[in-house]
């Protein structure tokens, strides 16, 4: 893999982990704005049908940025491994 091909890469994944932050940030601010509204409105408590709901879609979203399921490398790991693993049975 030469210079350019490995930038790419990391730009790529530079911009998954960015686009990550940002949702978790997003995610954090409007659950404390709907806590918020919960809370000052009185009446039953609802707010946490919203976090459950969109942090199953966070946790997913942080599942595929940081352990790279999208085939991203994740053959050429498995297949060194296999390898590692078999030369330690000699």
């Amino acid at each position: 893999m030469n210079d350019e091909e490995l930038r790419e890469r990391a730009e790529r994944r530079v911009k998954a982990k960015i686009g990550f932050q940002i949702h978790a940030l997003v995610f954090v601010l409007v659950n404390l704005g709907l806590f918020a509204m919960n809370m000052v409105g009185g009446g039953p408590r609802w707010q946490g049908w919203p976090l459950f709901a969109w942090g199953i879609g966070l946790a997913v979203h942080g599942i595929v940025t940081c352990i790279d399921l999208r085939g991203e490398g994740y053959r050429e790991r498995m297949l060194a491994n296999e390898i590692e693993r078999l030369k330690g049975r000699r």
